[in-house]
Parts: C-alpha cells; structure tokens; sequence
C-alpha cells in the first residue's frame, strides 16, 4: 500500500543560499518532495550544484524549483514569510517553534553561514539544537518533519513507553457560524 504524506494547513517551500555540492542539494530536493513541499529553491548556487545526481525522485518534475543569483532576485506569494535555518545564538530553537502557515525556509552554504542580506530578509531565524552542524540535506529535513508533526493531523503521542496511542478522531464539520449584521 502507498502511503501519502498527510496533508498540512498551509503551503510551504525550502531553499539554500550558496549551496555548491550537488549531492546536497539532490537529497534536499528528494526530501522536499518527500515532504510535499510546494516548491524549492537556491540563492547564488555554484553551477556544478544543479546537477542534483542524486535526486532519484526527479523532484524538479514534481515541484518547481527556482534558482536565484542574488537575494533580491528572490520572489515568494503575498504572505509568505522567509524562516532562516542558522546556528546562531539568538535563533528560535526548532521545537519551540511555531511554523507559519504560508512559508519558505531557507539554509545557509555547507561551509558558512546566511549572509548578512538574506538574514535581514528572515521574519523568524531558527537552529536545530545540536551540538555541531549538520549537512544541509539533513538538517532542512529534520526542518520540514518537524513542520508535517507541528501542522499535520495526528493521533497524540502517548506519554510513556509501551502505551498506545488513542486513535485519530475523525473532523466533524461543525454547524455553519452565524454573524450578526450592523
């Protein structure tokens, strides 16, 4: 049986700036589709990047992918909000993090950090909390399960081992709302 990843509220996209290994960009590409991302994208890549060899799930035939040579090349939908993933002190750790609805996050180069103008361009910046960084693939995909647990539909987890979960109930739409007119 396939499975589908369940559905989320809201749209969501993720990119890297300066990403320069092919390899990383086709597993993030792979997990973006994964993770039903509604598009992808990178900032400054280094040419030899696009070649994504290792994208097995030919993402760029599901979803689009945008690539950007400068930050202010960078267009994203009304309301969307840009969510750097960084390792800085003053960044929002992942899991006390409140995903937006309508986004798009974006990783720093394997060898570096967001630059000074794509920061300035993030309403939020949030880490991982690890003890050192991870591989851009990896950590943009612990970003985007982290946002399918936060907004998608699931039974709660139990509070301790070897207990089961009680069973997803199922949504009941409720009675139309009526409003007051004057």
């Amino acid at each position: 049986m396939r499975r589908t990843t369940p559905s989320t509220r809201g749209y969501f996209g993720i990119g890297a700036e300066g990403i320069s290994k092919a390899e990383n960009l086709g597993g993030l590409l792979r997990s973006a589709h994964a993770f039903g991302a509604s598009f992808a994208f990178t900032v400054g890549a280094d040419a030899r990047s696009l070649k994504m060899r290792s994208d097995t799930s030919k993402a760029d035939n599901h979803l689009p992918v945008y690539h950007w040579q400068t930050v202010d090349e960078m267009q994203f939908p009304k309301g969307c909000s840009l969510v750097g993933i960084e390792i800085l002190d003053d960044a929002t750790e992942l899991p006390s993090f409140p995903h937006p609805l309508q986004c798009a996050y974006v990783l720093g180069p394997e060898r570096g950090v967001l630059s000074a103008e794509l920061l300035a361009r993030c309403g939020h910046v949030i880490r991982i909390p690890t003890n050192f960084s991870l591989n851009v693939a990896t950590a943009g995909a612990i970003v985007m399960y982290d946002r399918l647990r936060a907004l998608g539909r699931f039974a709660p987890r139990p509070v301790s081992e070897g207990t089961v979960a009680p069973p997803l109930t199922p949504h009941v739409q409720g009675r139309p709302k009526r409003r007051r007119q004057g």
